[in-house]
């Protein structure tokens, strides 16, 4: 088996190299080649940026890995509980950009079996993410596999992606693997990183993930604007 929080971090860009910069499991050849699209950020950038549209194409390197990930979607459920607690017309409490707190709570659980458990889900969702404007076709799928056989990944994990991005999209296993309200709202935000939210068809996946995801409007909102910033 394939360790699935080393995966995910290359997924978001957060693994480093030898000199501390984030390397997403790239070989430095291809990192320089890369580069100069902006997509040198994480795994993300090459599996999920075939389009020039993705905004995370762009933005992995500001995401920065799962306890970033986590740090976002901590953050943007605490300003959601502020700005209930306060009242709908009062300022949600000043806080900072990226929460750093998220460690051992259940946005970012200490067990191995947990996290694992919380990596996997995410992977899946975002690949799903991926395919909802239903663009990886045959074509796009030759040019993500032939980029993985320029990874630094060992098999299982390369057998995992293809087979998640040749599925057909589905979403109720998407919901499924939302165990906690936690995870639902990761599940979110990691699907929001991974979409253009100017295309109608990915707009329309997300109202669904969300609904289907029992998320309230103002959280849906609050992990929505905080996604823009990490990509922004």
């Amino acid at each position: 088996m394939f360790d699935p929080q080393k995966l995910l971090e290359q997924f978001l860009g957060g693994a480093k190299s030898p000199d501390g910069k984030p390397q997403g499991g790239l070989s430095p050849d291809l990192l320089k080649g890369l580069a100069a699209g902006g997509v040198a950020g994480g795994l993300a950038g090459i599996l999920l940026g075939g389009k020039s549209s993705k905004k995370l194409a762009k933005g992995a390197l500001k995401v920065g890995g799962t306890a970033a990930l986590a740090g976002l979607a901590y953050k943007a459920y605490t300003q959601w509980q502020a700005s209930r607690n306060a009242g709908a017309t009062a300022e949600p409490a000043a806080m900072k950009d990226i929460t750093p707190t998220p460690e051992g709570t259940p946005f970012l659980p200490a067990p191995a079996p947990q996290r694992d458990a919380m990596s996997l889900a995410i992977l899946r969702a975002m690949i799903a993410a991926a395919k909802a404007d239903g663009q990886i076709d045959a074509q796009e799928q030759g040019r993500i596999f032939a980029k993985l056989d320029e990874l630094n990944l060992d098999t299982e994990a390369k057998a995992f992606i293809v087979d998640e991005l040749r599925k057909p999209l589905d979403i109720d296993a998407v919901v499924k693997a939302a165990t906690t309200p936690e995870l639902a709202i990761e599940i979110y935000a990691a699907s929001c990183l991974a979409i253009d939210p100017d295309e109608p068809a990915e707009q329309a996946y997300l109202a669904m993930l969300a609904s289907r995801l029992k998320l309230d409007p103002g959280l849906k909102a609050a992990v929505e604007a905080e996604a823009s910033k990490a990509v922004a």
